[in-house]
């Protein structure tokens, strides 16, 4: 972060998907290049822009994030009142003309589609569910479905409990529950153990991190859950349970272990962590986020769509049911690799005017 203004570096805090230690596990599993750059309107910083470059099939590609790293939303951190359509032309003319990409994709929470108006670029509707958490311990637990709060009532009238994990075993033990959850689907995991090892290696000593393992009675381990998160909001990353143990209901009981642990700690927002309508039984409404889409040339929007349809399909091991509209995708989470992308706005090609600068690759 050598040379951002400190004033607007701070603010990246506040989404941990913009963090040092999340960035570098990003780098190390997708052999990335990460990207800070400072934005600027008429000389002044107003904000700062966080995302990886990779190359694939040759094509150099500035993600922010990009389908399949197995993350939330990075995009911006911008200063109120900042003309977000605006960051974008400045980020994407960045992009093609200083480093040398061909494509771009960007999702900011804190965009909304009325933002992008007009924007020369394809927007995709990435689906989310967000629980606000600035609320008492009484009206969160009243704002869950009342089938929910029987579930959590009945898993403490079974014993079942909920504790905190550490270090980076953790994920042999998550990966287990989740090969079973998706055995039972005919499918198999669509990352390796690997992924969730290296997450826990880089975010976990910057507490950015929390694990929890449902136990039950007889002391097995019957549940596992990640949440990534920061100052502004906390992220469902993932989750499992073993199929044997469900009625013991130890995912709902791991969700409200979840929910009064971050507001107690001053989290504002629970991010669940992409579609899936189950998740409203949590009190959570819908929030809709933009996923921008540019290409320098034309027709590399078709090729990327192919691509991702390919890559789909060999990670979910040729099932091309999308786990958001399973009903037995219920105990785990299939994130960016497995969202629904209705296009909302065809794709244009053609250079925008800079409206903003944006200083040189900044180093981490």
């Amino acid at each position: 972060m050598d040379g951002v203004d400190p004033a607007v570096a701070t603010q990246r805090g506040g989404n941990v998907f913009q963090t040092r230690e999340w960035v570098e596990f990003v780098a190390r599993t997708q052999n990335a290049e990460p990207v800070v750059a400072q934005i600027e309107s008429d000389g002044a910083p107003v904000g700062t822009f966080t995302g990886l470059i990779v190359r694939r099939f040759g094509v150099r590609i500035l993600g922010s994030p990009f389908q399949g790293w197995m993350t939330g939303p990075m995009g911006f951190t911008l200063a109120p009142g900042v003309d977000r359509a605006e960051a974008v032309r400045a980020l994407t003319k960045f992009a093609f003309r200083d480093l040398g990409c061909l494509h771009v994709e960007l999702m900011d929470r804190q965009t909304d589609f009325e933002d992008l108006d007009g924007l020369r670029a394809r927007l995709v509707e990435f689906r989310t569910f967000e629980l606000d958490l600035r609320q008492s311990e009484d009206e969160l637990f009243a704002g869950i479905k009342s089938s929910c709060r029987r579930a959590i009532r009945k898993a403490d009238k079974e014993g079942v409990r909920v504790e905190e994990a550490h270090g980076v075993e953790f994920a042999d033990e998550y990966y287990e529950q989740l090969i079973d959850v998706f055995e039972r689907q005919g499918r198999r995991p669509p990352y390796g153990a690997d992924r969730v090892r290296e997450m826990i290696r880089c975010v976990e000593p910057s507490g950015n991190l929390l694990m929890l393992r449902a136990v039950a009675p007889d002391g097995k381990r019957i549940a596992t859950a990640l949440f990534p998160n920061s100052q502004d909001f906390a992220y469902f990353w993932g989750g499992a349970s073993f199929t044997s143990h469900l009625p013991l209901r130890p995912n709902d009981a791991i969700f409200w272990h979840a929910m009064r642990h971050f507001r107690e700690r001053g989290v504002a927002r629970l991010d669940l962590g992409g579609g899936g309508e189950y998740k409203l039984k949590f009190g959570a409404t819908a929030k809709r986020i933009p996923y921008v889409r540019k290409s320098r040339v034309p027709g590399l929007l078709s090729l990327r769509d192919a691509a991702a349809y390919v890559y789909k399909r060999r990670a979910m091991r040729g099932n091309a049911r999308s786990m958001a509209s399973d009903p037995g995708a219920r105990n785990a989470v299939g994130l960016n690799i497995l969202a629904v992308e209705p296009v909302v706005e065809g794709a244009n090609f053609f250079a925008e005017p800079l409206v903003w600068a944006i200083p040189p690759l900044l180093p981490l």
